[in-house]
């Protein structure tokens, strides 16, 4: 299977006869996965799995995984690649290192997705659903991503990063070449202008007091914010 066709195309480096087998490390989390499910219901770990080996494979799914994974669930390999080709967090054609999804849904593309996009194709030098040259990059345009308030935003792998601009863009695209990227914040994302998660220019305006251990405690100053507030003072101000 390969881009958006919902059948296999032999490639290379994508043939039944293409080895993969899970690592000895990754024998103990497939058992781990497996015995979630009754002895008889093991394809209910197929999208598990799905994920565990393409992680395993650099971030792609080569038909020959797909395969292992429909042994190991004990079903007939069709039903895997019908799982495999109707997600598209499954990847079945190799991606970059660095595999950007790009949204470019209303909100983003309000908020200039559109620069964005061609940003990152004038840095790299691909079009989008292309790969750089060195596999360093992938990049391609998706439909929302769901942080719509942080628009306009790119999945890299795994992560979120959000409230973007050119010119921050190119910034993570430069720490990626390094292999620098910033660490994400505890909610799993990183707005580029410094601001936390999806608080507002005028910092927190409700919710100023939380329970910790069944007591009321206050983690903002009292009587709020006067005013704007620069996003990157915010995580100062909640009291993080």
């Amino acid at each position: 299977m390969a881009g958006s066709a919902s059948y296999h195309i032999d490639t290379p480096d994508n043939l039944e006869s293409t080895p993969f087998d899970f690592s000895e490390e990754n024998y103990k989390r497939v058992d781990m996965v497996l015995s979630k499910y009754p002895a008889n219901y093991k394809q209910s770990g197929i999208i598990p799995l799905l994920d565990l080996a393409q992680r395993q494979h650099g971030g792609w799914l080569p038909l020959s995984a797909m395969n292992k994974v429909a042994e190991v669930c004990e079903c007939a390999p069709a039903r895997v690649y019908e799982v495999a080709s109707f997600y598209t967090m499954f990847n079945r054609t190799q991606r970059g290192k660095y595999f950007i999804q790009l949204c470019g849904t209303t909100p983003c593309m309000i908020c200039g997705s559109e620069d964005i996009s061609k940003t990152i194709q004038k840095h790299l030098g691909i079009k989008n659903g292309e790969t750089t040259s060195d596999g360093l990059f992938t990049l391609l345009e998706v439909e929302c991503l769901g942080a719509c308030a942080n628009a306009p935003m790119i999945q890299l792998n795994d992560d979120y990063f959000e409230c973007l601009t050119p010119k921050t863009t190119i910034e993570i695209l430069e720490l990626c070449k390094t292999g620098n990227l910033s660490e994400m914040g505890k909610w799993g994302s990183l707005p580029m202008n410094g601001q936390v998660s999806c608080e507002g220019p005028l910092g927190k305006t409700s919710l100023f007091n939380v329970l910790v251990d069944d007591v009321v405690a206050n983690k903002v100053r009292e009587g709020g914010f006067q005013g704007e507030v620069d996003p990157a003072s915010v995580k100062i101000h909640m009291g993080y």
